[in-house]
């Protein structure tokens, strides 16, 4: 199969679409895809934060899934709860929809209110309400209509938003309440210096560099602020699902994967290895090489997790025979990787792109009549919309999860990005010497190869990609010697790297926690089909000219297509290894264990089993869900619980500590929990 591509006002990027075995017959869209792709086009035209709109897919997700919830007595919501009654003269799909469309209407207005492009936004949210029949001016919450159920819940959730941590605001990224402030001077582009000069604002090249531009554009082409601040430092106090303090380190981080290389420290030769490997990659971006790659499922992929050493798949399960081999020229397919997977000017950032990926599987599953819907591949068939809530769930909790451990991570330790280290390593003259990639200019190389840069003997160069040509429509950065203190990563002049810290890779990590979701909901690895695969045309690209000759990116399993994206980021210079790998192992835990506590909303179980934790200090602990009333009780047997200790009432959150007075070290402790009542 290949991927589809949404409507939207994208115009550099041109893709060859076609999803191989569709029916002929179009595919009738449920509500829950049709506000799905309602906030990736609001993403799309918004500040392209991957934090924020993680976390936007992720509460829209949970509006829908509550409201479904409120209908199905077997099921929990996870932010509200309440039993909806089905309206005389209406059925339970029809209410459900309704539930569903106001729910989901109401939380993207209050999410993209005050977005760069909310004048486009708002009146399309307002068409579909009235494309499906509603009125989208109603936002009582008082009765027990469909349409109240649905506000009463989007009400719910952006009352538990005001106080998540998000910091909601009109700043990128939302308010910063960390203090974070940049050891280092910002790098200004146009001198390739910092203010003071070097070495002075150089403070500490294990950490994070702002950059100063003459004129500075995101990804999806909205105006930056031209010297960069960092992203949502105070990410990782965001609430996430199933993220509990008691899971955080002393550091206060969810799934630590522990320091990276630190110069004139722990790794200091691997730190300065890391750099020379970007320009590896960097290199090998020059469309006049011929150099040729197989991009085919059994030449790459099947990787060891957190690795690229996998050796691809000896036959496509699905038909039986070997993948054929798909060879194109290395230089095209860095290229194309490293701007597919960046997701290009009309960005749906990382966690939109596996939104895209994740309804173009539904769609071939619905297309292909030897598959159908079952979560997990076991059981009942499902109808749509219910495999694309509980879809939507699973994936844009896990999404949303990365992004708080991932943020948490990297304002923590506030990672160098490659820019920054590799033009400090080249000015202090401590770039390891790579003869035909790393070299001293000297004398006699200033005679031939170094020509231009004989003003500069001593000085390190490096022969890599150069930057954006003066004219990226016809034209193509190639290959060339220019100073390690200049070098740029495959990116937009305007651009150039992201505006946080580097480790761990966000793209890493965002593709193997979806990438986990889908092989765990699908119940297989492999993509229907057996591939996955998006196809760049010649001339197609957006930061120069090029691919020389189409470019299909091919993928066999979900896993394929999360480590190609992590690595396109090597590629794209924007990332150092260790900034991919462990990003990879931290998206793979969270993916995990963001579907196993999702499967708890759709089964109940959240209330069958709920964990409770007795600390020394008196303080008792539990896990609760939003709606459901709690009284802890003790008794000094398993077989009396006479005594009420606390009612904590109805919860709001998911998680209640009370302090109990304990009276008797053998005291046993048990929360009755009532569902809500109507």
């Amino acid at each position: 199969m290949q991927m589809s591509e949404r409507p939207s006002t994208r115009q550099m990027m041109i893709s060859l679409i076609v999803l191989l075995g569709a029916s002929s017959i179009a595919l009738a869209e449920t509500v829950a895809r049709k506000w799905n792709e309602e906030n990736l086009a609001a993403i799309r035209l918004d500040f392209p934060a991957p934090t924020v709109h993680a976390r936007n897919l992720f509460h829209l997700s949970a509006a829908m899934w509550d409201a479904w919830a409120a209908y199905d007595p077997a099921t929990i919501g996870y932010l509200h709860n309440e039993p909806a009654l089905v309206p005389d003269g209406s059925t339970l799909a029809e209410a459900r929809e309704q539930a569903i469309s106001f729910a989901a209407c109401r939380i993207l207005k209050h999410r993209y209110a005050l977005s760069v492009n909310a004048t486009t936004t708002l009146p399309a949210l307002n068409d579909l309400m009235t494309a499906l029949g509603y009125d989208g001016a109603e936002t009582s919450t008082v009765g027990e209509s469909p349409a109240a159920v649905g506000n009463r819940i989007a009400a719910a959730i952006i009352n538990y938003g005001a106080g998540d941590g998000a910091n909601e605001s009109t700043a990128p990224g939302y308010t910063d309440d960390t203090g974070y402030s940049s050891v280092n001077s910002p790098l200004i582009l146009s001198t390739n210096d910092t203010a003071s000069r070097y070495p002075n604002g150089w403070s500490n090249l294990n950490r994070w560099q702002p950059l100063a531009f003459n004129v500075a554009l995101t990804q999806n082409g909205q105006i930056a602020a031209k010297v960069q601040k960092f992203v949502s430092p105070q990410w990782g106090r965001v609430k996430g699902f199933g993220l509990y303090s008691f899971d955080q380190t002393t550091e206060g981080l969810f799934f630590d994967p522990g320091a990276p290389p630190k110069l004139d420290g722990t790794g200091d030769l691997a730190y300065k290895n890391n750099a020379v490997e970007v320009l590896e990659y960097s290199a090998l971006l020059d469309p006049a090489d011929p150099a040729a790659i197989n991009l085919s499922p059994s030449a790459r992929g099947n990787n060891p997790l957190g690795t690229n050493d996998g050796i691809g798949h000896p036959i496509n399960p699905v038909t039986g025979v070997s993948y054929p081999d798909n060879i194109v020229r290395h230089a095209d397919f860095g290229r194309c990787a490293a701007e597919y997977w960046a997701d290009g000017p009309e960005s749906e950032t990382p966690p939109g792109h596996w939104n895209l990926v994740a309804n173009d599987v539904t769609d071939a599953i619905l297309a292909d009549p030897s598959l159908a819907l079952r979560i997990s591949n076991t059981g009942p068939v499902v109808e749509t919309l219910e495999w694309e809530l509980k879809l939507y769930l699973a994936l844009n909790a896990a999404l949303h999860n990365t992004a708080v451990a991932v943020w948490g991570v990297k304002e923590h330790y506030d990672y160098v990005r490659p820019i920054s280290a590799i033009r400090f390593l080249g000015r202090r003259g401590d770039l390891p010497l790579v003869p035909g990639l790393v070299e001293q200019v000297t004398s006699a190389t200033a005679n031939t190869y170094h020509s231009h840069l004989s003003f500069d003997l001593g000085e390190i160069a490096v022969y890599t990609w150069p930057g954006e040509p003066d004219d990226p429509e016809t034209e193509a950065g190639g290959r060339a010697w220019i100073l390690a203190e200049a070098w740029l990563p495959y990116q937009r002049d305007a651009f150039v790297t992201p505006a946080f810290a580097g480790y761990v890779s966000g793209h890493s990590a965002f593709s193997r926690a979806a990438a986990e979701v889908m092989t765990l909901i699908t119940g297989t690895p492999y993509f229907p089909g057996g591939v996955f695969s998006h196809t760049i045309p010649a001339g197609g690209l957006r930061f120069e000219a090029g691919p020389t000759d189409d470019v299909s990116l091919q993928w066999a399993t979900y896993y394929d297509a999360a480590d190609e994206a992590g690595e396109s980021r090597l590629y794209g210079g924007i990332h150092v290894s260790p900034d991919d790998g462990p990003g990879r192992i931290m998206g793979s835990a969270i993916g995990q264990s963001a579907f196993a506590h999702a499967e708890k909303f759709w089964d109940g179980s959240i209330i069958k089993n709920t964990p409770i934790t007795l600390a020394s200090n008196g303080e008792v602990i539990c896990q609760t869900v939003p709606g459901y009333h709690y009284t802890l009780e003790s008794g000094i047997d398993l077989g009396s619980f006479p005594v009420i200790e606390a009612t904590p009432g109805i919860a709001t959150g998911h998680l209640e500590t009370l302090a109990v007075p304990i009276t008797d070290p053998s005291r046993f402790f048990r929360m009755r929990i009532i569902a809500p009542q109507r």
